[in-house]
């Protein structure tokens, strides 16, 4: 049975950017975040309609921040009580996937599309993508960028500005540029450090 370029994106194989099916889901998802985008913050009812038919999945609790960027918004599985505060970017070829209690801070990125290094390829309007997925209780700081194929732990805190381009496991602390570990958190800590920031 020949795979559609549908298929190949999601098993992480190279696919035709251009390909007619995607383009409208992207367009889709377009529609969809604008109008979150231009949704008054006072309309609570709306703005959760409107993460429900957005997002792939959806937990109990969940708030978006304008002005919220995504591709497909299908691709994105949160837990409950997410937050995205303002200007996030989840770019979601493949699955994005966030556990519960997570925070991220003004203008995080999330990245699960790539391209391919050759440059004949590339230039040919091939993607490529990798999932990316984040634990419970996890807190990205502000401008931090996530890389295709990165997958943190629970309890993991990200510096502000940091760009993470591996995988950790839970409970440490991320920073820098690429990421590394700057603190190793016992248990509970990474609850304390969110209440001491006022999240």
């Amino acid at each position: 049975m020949t795979q559609t370029e549908y298929d190949k994106m999601m098993a992480e194989e190279l696919y035709d950017v251009n390909d007619r099916q995607l383009v409208e889901q992207r367009e889709h998802a377009r529609d969809l975040y604008e109008t979150l985008n231009q949704t008054s913050f006072h309309d609570k009812e709306k703005l959760q309609q409107l993460i429900n038919q957005l997002f792939g999945t959806v937990g109990i609790g969940s708030e978006v921040r304008p002005r919220f960027v995504c591709d497909y918004g299908y691709n994105i599985h949160v837990g409950n009580n997410f937050f995205a505060n303002f200007d996030c970017i989840l770019l979601d070829t493949c699955p994005i996937t966030i556990g519960d209690n997570a925070l991220l801070a003004t203008r995080v990125q999330i990245y699960t599309a790539a391209h391919p290094l050759d440059v004949k390829t590339r230039t040919s309007w091939l993607g490529c993508g990798k999932a990316v997925s984040i634990g419970n209780n996890c807190w990205l700081g502000g401008n931090a960028v996530i890389l295709p194929g990165v997958h943190l732990g629970n309890n993991v805190i990200v510096g502000g500005g940091a760009v993470v381009t591996k995988s950790f496991g839970d409970n440490v602390v991320i920073a820098g540029n690429p990421a590394q570990v700057i603190k190793h958190l016992q248990e509970g800590e990474a609850t304390q450090y969110r209440q001491k920031m006022g999240h």
